[in-house]
């Protein structure tokens, strides 16, 4: 049931924390996806032009404003979801800044239209200070537009980011509210084209929607409650949401969503929690795509700490992180995790001789290989333990950055094509990033929304990369941002590009490849850690093996 819009008093508006709510496009945008979804949106549907300062429209189905509320609602501190100062810890909405649609009104040009569901809608216009009121055919909801932002603040606009970036910001954000609202179905057009589509029926097939079938589709639901001590206050917490198989894993925790009482949240505790629940199932420098939402009383969590409310406070933070982990821990143990792959082993081409060049392992005997990951040698009086994925890794960067000190990073092409589902924001860096990713050796598509035709891959060292190597290239392109220079950007581009087809824990090598791997390891300019940095050679002593047989150094 709706309630009036109204004027918030003085004393409520000073207990709400300070702060711009307008400071890019994709606050807009969430200040406006917020409203839809407390106003009870089945659908929600956002459109940008540009970085989001020419135009943003975001329309719902939601129950709509009578006309009275809506002249009101797009005045200074005014709303229908709270009446008094009290109120801001009990309060279950998404919003309750009441400046936000007033604030969006000074930043730029506003058109309201909505309907409750009577005969004639309401159509409310703010610009230049004027306010405008008239009749609008539009059934039952909201439609929100807005225009020249930041038109009459040009240090504002100037401070913004590429419109790439500014639209990259708004995809995340509609990534993150799909996944807390499973159960409303989410579209966004960026220029004419439809970049996400959610069809608001449940958590898995919204990750299907945003990263591909066989992302989504690898995946297993949980759900786990129970009582917790916040602060000496006792409470009820629910934790679900949906988590993909540890065959699925990405570079950064930027893919652990988390939400609390429906707000997606920036709370790097949450995520850490959810990692650890992982645990081993995971590589040491990877990361989960998981969904989570935490349901908690409304006195247990402040969302008022924050202008943008990005981050919140949650009382007794460490009870409900290790509720978290649990519930997950649990989830992943009760699931069929099974998983197979095939492994390339086509090492000629990496490993043939560097000419002209010696190598400092030349006189290293290979012993044998142990548990499919070290090998052993004999170097004079050491003892060397070679990561056979760590040396790989060396060698293939530093012969890849030797190669495109030259020219581009050769490619082959796909044929048949493959087709690769990104995450709205991971292919909104495909679209600001096409001459970097050509460099790199990749030939992409669009495909529709956020699916790419990929036909040609890097072929670094005569090794074809797979396709899905894109999504890593283009997840670092945009965590970068492009910044430290291009010689940095491009060597932490190329140790990705390194890593994907470099061998790995379990490949099988036999004792005259292993010989090739370390002899090329001698080459390199730096053979004693792999370009993340990780060691590649570990040395014992005869002394250290003496002094622990008790040998007198014998």
């Amino acid at each position: 049931m709706t309630r009036e819009v109204r004027e918030l008093s003085q004393a409520t508006v000073e207990r709400i924390a300070a702060g711009e709510v307008v400071t890019r496009p994709a606050r807009v945008v969430a200040e406006l996806v917020e409203n839809a979804l407390d106003a009870d949106a089945d659908r929600v549907e956002v459109a940008v032009a540009g970085d989001g300062t020419e135009r943003i429209r975001v329309s719902d189905d939601g129950h709509g404003m009578a006309r009275a509320d809506a002249v009101r609602a797009v005045d200074p501190h005014t709303t229908s979801k709270i009446r008094a100062a009290d109120d801001l810890t009990a309060a279950t909405t998404l919003g309750f800044r009441g400046e936000a649609l007033s604030a969006v009104a000074d930043a730029g040009t506003l058109e309201l239209m909505t309907n409750d569901g009577g005969d004639v809608g309401t159509r409310v216009t703010v610009g230049d200070g004027e306010k405008t009121v008239s009749d609008a055919g539009r059934a039952r909801g909201t439609t929100v537009t807005v225009t020249d932002l930041f038109g009459d603040r040009p240090a504002r606009k100037e401070s913004l980011a590429s419109p790439a970036r500014e639209f990259g910001r708004v995809s995340e954000l509609l990534t993150a509210y799909a996944l807390a609202a499973p159960a409303v179905a989410f579209s966004l057009t960026h220029d004419g084209r439809e970049t996400l589509s959610t069809p608001g029926t449940g958590t898995q097939d919204v990750l299907v929607a945003l990263y591909g079938r066989e992302t989504g589709g690898e995946s297993t639901a949980f759900s786990h409650r129970v009582g917790v001590d916040l602060a000496g206050r006792s409470a009820d917490l629910a934790v679900e949401g949906r988590l993909c198989y540890p065959s699925t894993t990405r570079a950064s925790r930027d893919h652990v969503h988390v939400a609390v009482n429906g707000r997606p949240v920036d709370n790097d505790d949450l995520r850490k929690a959810v990692s650890r629940a992982y645990g081993s199932l995971l590589p040491g420098d990877r990361e989960p795509v998981a969904a989570v939402r935490l349901d908690l009383p409304p006195w247990a969590v402040d969302a008022n700490v924050h202008p943008a409310k990005a981050r919140v406070v949650v009382r007794g933070g460490d009870a409900v992180a290790e509720a978290v982990e649990t519930g997950v821990r649990e989830a992943l143990t009760t699931a069929d995790l099974r998983r197979s792959g095939e492994v390339a082993m086509d090492l000629d081409s990496s490993l043939a001789p560097v000419e002209g060049t010696e190598s400092d392992f030349a006189e290293v005997s290979v012993l044998g290989v142990f548990r499919d990951l070290y090998i052993v040698c004999e170097a004079g009086d050491d003892l060397l333990v070679v990561d056979q994925h760590a040396a790989h890794e060396r060698v293939s960067f530093e012969r890849l950055r030797a190669s495109l000190a030259e020219e581009g990073v050769p490619s082959a092409d796909l044929d048949p094509a493959e087709t690769v589902t990104l995450d709205p924001p991971t292919a909104a860096a495909v679209e600001a990033y096409r001459e970097e990713l050509a460099e790199l050796g990749f030939a992409v598509d669009s495909f529709g929304g956020s699916i790419y035709r990929v036909t040609a891959v890097p072929a670094p060292l005569g090794r074809v990369a797979d396709a899905a190597a894109l999504r890593e290239v283009a997840t670092a392109l945009r965590e970068s941002g492009g910044r430290g220079g291009a010689g940095t950007l491009r060597d932490d581009l190329l140790a990705d590009l390194a890593c994907h087809p470099s061998l790995k824990a379990g490949d099988d090598l036999d004792r005259e490849t292993a010989t090739r791997l370390v002899e090329r390891l001698g080459e390199c300019d730096q053979p004693y850690a792999c370009p993340h940095g990780r060691p590649t050679v570990l040395s014992l002593a005869a002394e250290t093996l003496a002094a622990g047989f008790e040998r007198d150094g014998r």
